[in-house]
């Protein structure tokens, strides 16, 4: 006897040829019977051989309930829409392409459904994996650029304002649907333009209907992180890109709420001087300028500079 479909792991890529496997792979070693899941795949416009890859990942891995699609329109939130439209399980889990799932990850995420069955959402642990090395220069407050994240110790309900990263979170279909999904005016990265927060306004929208979203650090992925990519371009348009996409968001509310993100912006600034100092005093001067210069991109990106 089979067993009913669970959930929908929604895997939208763009151009990551090269680590997409390691994601597929993953699932298909879950412990979670492969009759309770499915994978769907949603290509991005990628330039690269992603769909040749993807097509030989779903000839090795066979067994595994796996799905193919486009998305011509750019952006994040466009193809995991479409990945949502297609799913047929009660339950939509987003993983990033360059994420790798622990074995038990969809058993443990079902089972925190099972048990939490008024969860409105649902978020995990990230864990980076630096390829080779995690740089000198990297701290706590800058590794949410490369997808740390680690909420609480325990399973805990978000608090107002938090929410769980786009790297893995999870969220029943009804309430997906019943909100409409993702905001396309927050599109992710469209081409070398970074609009981000997307995953913010999504479960901001999700908390504004009363629903309890929820974090597991058991629920993990690792994400790979190439060290030599961190380069002052790229993490000009990350840190960027969240300014831009808060601007898109407070404005959609009121030219009052923008406002007040600035007010916002320029505290966090300041903040960031006080502790490139205290990282210059405590002999750690190689992370003072990165969280100086994170803050600096990210009031270019909501002033529009």
């Amino acid at each position: 006897m089979s067993t009913p479909l669970q959930i929908s792991v929604i895997i939208c890529t763009y151009n990551r040829a090269t680590y997409i496997p390691e994601a597929l792979k993953s699932l298909s070693d879950q412990t979670l019977s492969k009759d309770a899941f499915e994978v769907i795949i949603v290509n991005n416009n990628s330039t690269d051989d992603t769909a040749e890859v993807c097509k030989n990942c779903m000839a090795e891995y066979k067994t595994t309930n796996i799905t193919y699609t486009n998305e011509v329109n750019q952006g994040a939130s466009f193809a995991r829409n479409t990945g949502a439209k297609l799913a047929h399980s009660p339950l939509l889990c987003f993983m990033d392409d360059d994420a790798i799932a622990e074995t038990d990850y969809l058993f443990r995420i079902t089972e925190f459904f099972r048990v939490h069955p008024e969860a409105g959402g649902l978020g995990g642990r990230i864990i980076p994996k630096y390829i080779p090395s995690e740089p000198k220069w990297m701290s706590h407050y800058v590794s949410s650029m490369v997808g740390n994240f680690d909420y609480a110790p325990t399973v805990s309900v978000f608090k107002p304002g938090k929410y769980p990263l786009e790297s893995n979170m999870i969220v029943p279909k009804i309430l997906f649907d019943e909100i409409g999904g993702f905001n396309t005016a927050l599109p992710g990265v469209k081409g070398t333009l970074r609009i981000g927060g997307e995953g913010k306004e999504f479960f901001l929208r999700l908390q504004s209907k009363n629903a309890a979203i929820y974090y597991d650090p058991k629920i993990i992925v690792h994400h790979i992180v190439e060290t030599a990519k961190l380069t002052p371009a790229y993490l000009y348009r990350v840190a960027s890109g969240y300014g831009r996409g808060e601007k898109v968001r407070t404005l959609e509310i009121s030219q009052s709420a923008y406002l007040l993100k600035i007010f916002e912006y320029l505290f966090k600034f300041g903040a960031s001087l006080i502790l490139g100092i205290m990282y210059a005093l405590k002999g750690q001067p190689v992370k003072s300028w990165p969280v100086i210069r994170f803050r600096i991109d990210a009031l270019k990106g909501l002033l529009n500079f």
